[in-house]
């Protein structure tokens, strides 16, 4: 048995994760755009340094739902109802 916690929902077609299940979920979708917003904000002028920022939270968000995604990401073609 997997003893992952349980954040977000699978999509029911193609690939990888739905919208969250837990309130975990909303918190890591909302601390990701506001990384993202202030980056922005604050680095409009400095695009490599915006990019390094935002492309490791990017990979660091995408792990965390991926892990957290009951059944993993795989490619679904929807239910055999």
């Amino acid at each position: 048995m997997d003893d992952r916690p349980i954040w977000f929902a699978p999509k029911r077609y193609g690939y990888g994760t739905g919208l969250p299940v837990a309130w975990q979920g909303w918190a890591a979708i909302a601390g990701f755009f506001a990384v993202v917003i202030l980056a922005g904000a604050l680095l409009k002028d400095k695009p490599g340094l915006m990019a390094s920022i935002i492309f490791p939270e990017l990979a660091i968000f995408l792990s965390i739902a991926a892990r957290t995604t009951h059944g993993g990401w795989r490619w679904r073609w929807g239910d055999p109802d």
